[in-house]
């Protein structure tokens, strides 16, 4: 083939791409005001069954838990990130970092799902990675630099055509020239009144000096907040975090969020993040501080040496080993695990990308003491590291409650789910 017939091929499907973007962009609106789109009726599901299934089955004989716990494959789901578990039936909607949104049905109540499929496939997805419900069904998706949201999602995503709603508009989230292809895989949960909180990473290793006020005015490094679904009232919450990648919100209201450290500075230098939000305003330390590591004129930040220590600046209640990348993270709400870890907090490790000895890959366990503050963190399931070979089975994303009282696990390198359930030994 010529190189000439090569480029009109090219040229051809990359305008085919473009107008289907352009025609998924349209769509938005047009399902706004409740019309039908020209979108395939029929959306192909993943295939539950077979060799792949098999083989994830297999490398979970390597995880290692307490006694009693057993993990099982619950589905397979490509680019698994953050899970919104629905609120009422036996599905849950799981988030990527590419352009699917995925409806995960559990159509017998059994131990696994039935059935994956894309959502709402008619509308252009951009790193729709965080998602959340609201209390009374509202499904709220945070992409890199947009926040939509789906009334009864749960009961309206059979079809490619839903209802939509914008909380924020493309381009609103932050600003447009601040948008970077790092660290903007956002994470949302909602709070009782309603109000939607959102993690902003900022898209550097460190930031430049020019750019520390800037990201504080706008939360970036942090956490904002909207009233609700009119995406009103935006108030920037905390500030002083690097890479936020994953917030929860408890029963009791108390709000926690990881931390991803800067790179760079070795194997064991800085900490990761666990912070406890207690009210809006705080400075969690960064770009000064990672943990009490002190960051500003560092070699990864020489042009901050001259920075100084924010005022009133909040240390993390747990320092993680470095660059083990502790992502999502969610209270256990259930009953059906012993005492200790009631009310306490599950938080995946995504592993290690720049260590001379991969480290993570693996599930920690916080108990929260009575005073509200974390106690020491401990692991509770390991093995996704394969320590012969050094290779990954898995990288946790993610760790999502089901009604039943056993736990979801979401990994984006096998793109799979995996359920944690107990029977006393």
């Amino acid at each position: 083939m010529t190189f000439k017939k090569l480029s009109a091929i090219t040229l051809g499907v990359a305008a085919l791409v473009a107008t289907s973007a352009m025609a998924q962009d349209r769509n938005l609106s047009t399902l706004q005001r409740m019309g039908n789109t020209d979108t395939n009726m029929v959306i192909p599901t993943i295939p539950q069954e077979g060799k792949n299934a098999d083989a994830i089955r297999n490398n979970l004989k390597k995880v290692k838990l307490p006694p009693g716990f057993k993990i099982d494959l619950y589905a397979v789901v490509p680019d698994a990130r953050y899970m919104a578990v629905a609120p009422s039936t036996n599905m849950l909607f799981v988030g990527t970092r590419k352009t699917n949104v995925w409806a995960v049905t559990n159509r017998n109540n059994g131990d696994s799902a039935t059935e994956v499929k894309a959502f709402a496939p008619s509308i252009k997805f951009s790193n729709p990675n965080g998602v959340c419900f609201t209390k009374d069904g509202f499904l709220i998706v945070a992409e890199s630099n947009r926040i939509l949201h789906f009334p009864a999602a749960e009961y309206f995503y059979e079809g490619p055509d839903v209802a939509v709603g914008e909380v924020v508009s493309q381009g609103k989230l932050i600003p447009v020239e601040e948008q970077s292809f790092n660290h903007t895989g956002r994470v949302c949960r909602v709070d009782k009144d309603g109000k939607i909180y959102v993690t902003l990473g900022q898209p550097y290793n460190v930031q430049p000096k020019d750019k520390v006020a800037l990201y504080e005015q706008v939360g970036i490094g942090g956490v904002v907040r909207y009233n609700g679904l009119d995406g009103s009232g935006r108030t920037v919450y905390s500030v002083g975090m690097r890479n936020p990648a994953g917030i929860t919100i408890g029963p009791k209201g108390d709000i926690w969020a990881t931390d991803n450290q800067v790179d760079g500075l070795g194997d064991d230098i800085p900490p990761g993040e666990l912070n406890k939000l207690t009210k809006a305003g705080e400075h969690f330390g960064f770009p000064f501080y990672n943990g009490r590591f002190k960051v500003a004129g560092s070699a990864a930040a020489p042009d901050l040496k001259d920075m100084k220590e924010p005022a009133g600046m909040i240390y993390p209640q747990v320092e993680f080993p470095a660059h083990q990348a502790q992502l999502g993270l969610t209270h256990y709400t259930g009953k059906a695990f012993p005492k200790k870890y009631q009310g306490g907090l599950f938080v995946a490790s995504h592993g290690s990308w720049n260590r001379s000895t991969p480290s993570g890959y693996l599930i920690n366990f916080v108990p929260i003491k009575e005073d509200g503050n974390a106690g020491p963190s401990e692991v509770f399931a390991d093995g996704f590291l394969d320590k012969d070979t050094g290779r990954a089975l898995a990288r946790p994303v993610d760790v999502a409650n089901l009604p039943d009282g056993s736990i979801l696990v979401s990994d984006d390198y096998a793109g799979a789910l995996y359920r944690i359930s107990y029977t006393a030994p």
